[in-house]
């Protein structure tokens, strides 16, 4: 049985801990409110951008021709992979590093056996996991989280949009979690590039057909919505995995402090009959001792 000071200083650690895990409840649930209120303004304008662009792409000869659209045989891989800068939130960066490394297990493993496989890393976290297992990382915005705006994550889609454009790279996807509420999380892969045209539900383009008038024309129209709707669906991912991040981290935090009041009842249950045993321990000595004199 450990000593009365032994269970003493377990009780003010676990303790402190307790109010470090609610601290950072706290906080995760501050910041959470505002990162989803950020995707919940972002995803009917991305929605609406990608049917638009389905539209007037629709029979679009410049669309067919698009840089963006070119399929290539798949020789060199980038995977835009998209963590946390920080831990204690639970499986958050976990589900997202095992979907990429079964993505590229079975869809390129042969890439891989090359090297020909590369990660994008937005988020540390996903960058010294994927450095730990000996792939090549690009770290250049991997700090995107740091100062989280458009013009950082557009950066990172320009980069990977450059690439693929010069041959750099045959296939770029996305992996990344997306915000369902705060306590589930859901893992995407995506193919970012080249962009697969989805095929056109017959139903609902009668339904919803619109005439546009293209000004100033359809071709640059269409140049124009394909580059920006690349660099809102990364935008989306990143602030998607914003908020699922504060919401895994605001559900760790909350089991993790229910945790250590189990576990302080526990140790104050221990505490009682340590002391208990030391006291009637103290009692028999003492009568022990009044006996052998008495005898």
């Amino acid at each position: 049985m450990p000593s009365l000071k032994e269970v003493r200083n377990r009780i003010v650690s676990v303790n402190s801990t307790q109010q470090i895990t609610k601290a950072m409840k706290m906080v995760a649930a501050a910041k959470l409110r505002r990162a989803q209120d950020n995707i919940i303004q972002m995803r009917p304008y991305a929605q609406k951008l990608s049917e638009m662009l389905g539209t007037v792409s629709a029979g679009a000869d410049v669309a067919a021709e698009s840089p963006y659209k070119a399929v290539r045989p798949v020789e060199r891989v980038l995977m835009i992979v998209v963590t946390s800068d920080r831990g204690l939130c639970g499986a958050f960066n976990t589900n997202v590093v095992k979907a990429a490394l079964t993505r590229i297990t079975e869809q390129y493993a042969t890439q891989q056996s090359r090297g020909n496989v590369e990660i994008m890393a937005i988020g540390k976290k996903g960058g010294e996991a994927f450095a730990r297992r000996g792939f090549k990382v690009n770290n250049q915005f991997v700090d995107s989280f740091l100062n989280l705006s458009f013009a950082n994550v557009r950066a990172a889609a320009e980069s990977a949009m450059e690439s693929f454009v010069a041959g750099r790279y045959d296939v770029v996807e996305l992996v990344y979690n997306e915000f369902k509420n705060v306590a589930t999380q859901i893992v995407r892969t995506e193919q970012m590039l080249p962009i697969v045209s989805k095929p056109a539900d017959a139903t609902a383009t009668t339904a919803s057909a619109v005439n546009y008038a293209f000004e100033p024309s359809e071709e640059e129209i269409i140049a124009e919505l394909i580059p920006k709707s690349l660099k809102i669906q990364l935008y989306k991912a990143v602030l998607e995995s914003n908020a699922s991040e504060h919401g895994a981290r605001m559900t760790a935090m909350d089991k993790a402090t229910e945790n250590a009041g189990e576990l302080l009842k526990e140790l104050r249950l221990v505490y009682n009959r340590t002391r208990q045993a030391a006291i009637t321990k103290e009692i028999l000595e003492i009568v022990g001792g009044a006996e052998a004199l008495a005898n």
